[in-house]
């Protein structure tokens, strides 16, 4: 019986022909292996993920949209962010006053763009909810509310959370969804606030767009954001602290490489969106997205 056999050597100090050393040094080796296998299969998964690139089109505000998508498209990316009028963006007002949801179906195959999601800081949701659905559907991204004290926090994102229910019955209604950003002085800023909104989120079209440059405001980690983001984030800046073109990849000094990695863990399925404000001339913007973009693929081939 077993038992008996095991009870024989165990009584010799033996495991089943294994001294006690032998055992511990084998059972070390066995965790070290199970060790690097975990890391060779995390390593596996990165080296699957894809990344997709999309570029805004407030980084053309000085051009008219068609102008702005013919220069996106011609950069290689794979798709674009429609802004709104934020900082006299004209884009969103004019694909919706003048082209409509058949002209602007009509730009992006013309350019062979995918729709990455419409930014409608200014305007909001329900003033574009209609348009986004008469395309197929898609992301819109917004900001949260005004900045609360800690002690307060998972009452006011409850109730933030609660305010969403309109718009989010108009995401149902036109296949969309919300993408929440965090900002400098508001609600969705801190990595509490990041994980008591993950935390009381249920809604499967609600989620978080992250931008870095208020993580690296704040001192915070953008990797960790990322983390608790987890399967919520629907968008994801490239962006960093720094002044003018420096904002972009490749321009100023973060190493975004970091960045990806942790987008590759989660298995992010969505965009990277190379990203400032204050955007220089057409043609500098030209040339620092094209630095950008390259950027951003020589840190996916080389991690």
């Amino acid at each position: 019986m077993v038992t008996s056999n095991y009870m024989n050597t165990h009584e010799h100090g033996m495991w089943h022909g294994l001294s006690r050393r032998n055992f511990l040094h084998t059972a070390g080796l066995a965790g070290v292996a199970a060790a690097s296998a975990s890391h060779l299969d995390l390593a596996a998964a990165e080296s699957k993920w894809t990344m997709r690139l999309a570029a805004s089109s407030i980084g053309y505000t000085k051009l008219p949209v068609e102008d702005a998508f013919q220069r996106i498209a011609e950069l290689g990316f794979e798709a674009i962010d429609v802004w709104s009028a934020h900082a006299g963006c004209p884009h969103l007002d004019d694909v919706q006053k003048r082209l409509g949801p058949d002209g602007l179906k009509v730009l992006l195959a013309k350019h062979k763009l995918r729709l990455c999601a419409f930014s409608v800081y200014a305007g909001g949701y329900p003033k574009y909810a209609e348009l986004l659905g008469q395309v197929g559907g898609g992301v819109a991204v917004r900001g949260s509310a005004g900045p609360c004290k800690p002690a307060e926090l998972t009452a006011k994102m409850k109730g933030f959370l609660e305010s969403l229910k309109p718009l989010l019955e108009q995401c149902e209604k036109y296949q969309s969804f919300l993408a929440i950003e965090n900002h400098g002085n508001a609600l969705l800023d801190s990595p509490d606030s990041f994980k008591a909104f993950t935390d009381l989120n249920t809604h499967s079209r609600l989620g978080l767009a992250l931008a870095p440059y208020h993580v690296q405001a704040l001192g915070a980690s953008v990797e960790q954001m990322i983390e608790i983001c987890g399967k919520q984030l629907l968008f994801f800046y490239a962006w960093q602290k720094a002044d003018g073109v420096n904002q972009l990849p490749g321009q100023g000094p973060t190493d975004c490489a970091p960045w990806l990695r942790a987008l590759a863990r989660i298995n992010y399925p969505h965009y990277v969106t190379p990203f400032m404000h204050h955007e220089p001339t057409p043609d500098e913007m030209t040339k620092a997205l094209a630095k950008s973009r390259d950027y951003l693929r020589e840190c996916v081939r080389s991690s």
